[in-house]
C-alpha cells in the first residue's frame, strides 16, 4: 500500500515538473517574441488627404485609427495627425464638433481630446515628405515633428482618392509611388526607423507599394491595381457615407486587440476578404526581415512597455542607503550662488527717449521736404495766359520758401523774408501780372 502511494506521489510530482517546464518555456517564448522586434518606442503618422464634405468618410477613417492607437498606448506626443478638412466644424454637419464612424451616430471618433497637428491647407505633399524625412524648418514645434530613431517602429496610415501609382492631396496635387519609396529610403538611410508598417485605403492602393525597396518595411492596401476601394455605411441624417469598407473592418479587428495581445500580422492580412470589401486587399512582406507570423499587432499599433527580466531576487523592503556626508558637502561647495546685476533702467529710458526724438525730427523733415517738392513740381510752368514769367516765378518761389519755413518750425520763420514778401506784394509788377490774369482772351 505504501509503495502504491509512493508511485502516485512520484507521478504527480513528475506531472507538476512537466507543466512547470512547459509554462516556463511559454513565458520565455513570449518574452523572446516581445524582444525580437528590437524596438524601444512607437510612432504613428495618420494622414487624411481629402477635402470637402462628400469626403467625410476619409476624415472618419483617420480619426478611427487615431482612436485605436491611442487606446492601445501610443500617446499624442508620438502621433502626427494630418487632417485636410475640419468636418467637425463644417456648416453642413448636423451635429457640430462631432465625427461619427458608425451609422445612427453611435460612435463619435472626434471626442474631446483630439490633437490635430496639420490641418486644412497645411496638409500638402511637401509637408508630408518633410515630416517623414525630418527636413523641417527650425521653427517647427516638436508636436509637428516625427522624432523617431533607429529603434522606432512607425505606423503610417494614408486615406484619400488615388489611382495607379499616385495619391491625391486636396484635389490639387498628388504624390507618386516613386516619391513615397524614395522618402522611405531616406528614412532608412538616416536611421529614422527600425520597422515600418504602411497601410493605405484608396483606389488601386496596391500600386503605391510596388516601388518600395527599403528594408524592414511591410505594406497593406485596400485594393489591387485596377480596383476601386468602396465606401460603407451611408447615413441619411448626415447625408454621406461614414467610412470606407477596408478601414471599417480593420477597426473591428483592432477593437479585439488589447495591449498584452498575442495576435500577429498574419491575422491582420485576413481582415476584410473580398466578400466583405468587394475589392481585393493586398499586402507585401518581401522587404520585411522577420516572419510576419512572429510579429505582434502591438509592435505597430501599441506602445512599448519597458521591462527587464532577471533571475535574481530583488529585496524591495531594505531601506535606501544614504549618501556619504563628504559627497553632499562637495556638492554644496560647487553650487555657488550670486546676484545678477540689475538693468540700468534710467539709462535705457534715456536712450529710448533720445531715439524717439531723433526719429520724430527725421520724419518731420522728410514730410516737409516731400510737400515742398510736390508744390514745386506742381507749379513748374506758368499758366499759358501769363506774360510776366519772371514775376510769376519770383512770387511762387517766395511763397514756397515762406511755407517751408512755417511747416518746419514756427520759430524758424524769418522776419526778413516776411517783410520782403510783403514789399513785393505791393509792387506794380505784381499788380500788372494780376491784371493780365483777369483780362479775357
Amino acid at each position: 500500500m505504501a509503495r502504491h502511494c509512493t508511485v502516485k506521489i512520484f507521478v504527480l510530482l513528475s506531472l507538476f515538473n512537466l507543466s512547470f517546464l512547459v509554462s516556463t518555456n511559454n513565458i520565455e517564448d513570449k518574452a523572446g517574441q516581445f524582444f525580437n522586434s528590437g524596438h524601444t518606442n512607437n510612432w504613428a503618422v495618420l494622414v487624411c488627404t481629402s477635402r470637402f464634405w462628400f469626403n467625410y468618410r476619409h476624415v472618419a477613417n483617420t480619426l478611427s485609427v487615431y482612436r485605436s492607437v491611442k487606446r492601445l498606448g501610443i500617446p499624442d506626443s508620438r502621433i502626427v495627425l494630418m487632417l485636410a478638412d475640419d468636418m467637425a466644424c463644417n456648416h453642413r454637419n448636423p451635429k457640430p464638433a462631432t465625427v461619427f464612424s458608425h451609422k445612427n451616430m453611435e460612435l463619435n471618433v472626434y471626442g474631446d481630446d483630439v490633437e490635430v497637428d496639420y490641418r486644412g491647407y497645411e496638409v500638402t505633399v511637401e509637408n508630408f515628405l518633410r515630416v517623414l524625412t525630418g527636413r523641417l524648418p527650425a521653427s517647427t514645434p516638436r508636436s509637428k515633428r516625427l522624432l523617431s530613431d533607429d529603434r522606432s517602429n512607425i505606423l503610417i496610415y494614408l486615406t484619400g482618392h488615388g489611382g495607379n501609382g499616385f495619391l491625391k492631396f486636396q484635389d490639387s496635387e498628388e504624390i507618386s509611388n516613386v516619391e513615397l519609396a524614395d522618402a522611405f529610403e531616406q528614412m532608412w538611410q538616416k536611421r529614422r526607423y527600425n520597422e515600418l508598417l504602411f497601410i493605405i485605403d484608396t483606389c488601386q492602393g496596391a500600386s503605391m507599394y510596388e516601388r518600395f525597396y527599403s528594408p524592414n518595411l511591410m505594406a497593406l492596401a485596400s485594393s489591387q491595381v485596377g480596383e476601386d476601394s468602396l465606401s460603407h455605411q451611408p447615413d441619411l441624417a448626415i447625408g454621406v457615407h461614414l467610412m470606407d469598407r477596408y478601414t471599417f473592418y480593420l477597426l473591428e479587428f483592432l477593437e479585439d486587440i488589447h495591449p498584452s495581445s498575442t495576435t500577429n500580422m498574419n491575422q491582420l492580412f485576413k481582415v476584410c476578404p473580398k466578400s466583405q470589401c468587394v475589392s481585393t486587399p493586398g499586402h507585401r512582406t518581401d522587404l520585411f526581415l522577420r516572419d510576419p507570423g512572429r510579429v505582434l499587432i502591438t509592435d505597430f499599433f501599441g506602445s512599448v512597455r519597458k521591462v527587464e527580466i532577471t533571475m535574481e531576487t530583488i529585496n524591495l523592503s531594505s531601506p535606501m542607503e544614504p549618501l556619504p556626508e563628504r559627497i553632499l558637502s562637495e556638492d554644496r561647495q560647487r553650487e555657488t550662488q550670486y546676484y545678477v546685476d540689475q538693468l540700468p533702467v534710467s539709462g535705457i529710458i534715456h536712450q529710448v527717449n533720445t531715439r524717439t526724438h531723433a526719429r520724430t525730427r527725421t520724419h518731420a523733415r522728410t514730410r516737409t521736404h516731400a510737400r515742398t517738392r510736390t508744390r514745386t513740381r506742381t507749379h513748374t510752368h506758368p499758366p499759358p495766359h501769363c506774360s510776366g514769367t519772371r514775376s510769376y516765378y519770383k512770387v511762387h518761389q517766395l511763397r514756397h520758401s515762406a511755407d517751408s519755413d512755417l511747416h518746419t518750425s514756427p520759430l524758424s520763420f524769418s522776419l526778413e523774408k516776411f517783410f520782403h514778401l510783403r514789399t513785393f506784394l505791393k509792387s506794380p509788377t505784381l499788380a500788372l501780372v494780376l491784371k493780365q490774369q483777369k483780362e479775357p482772351h
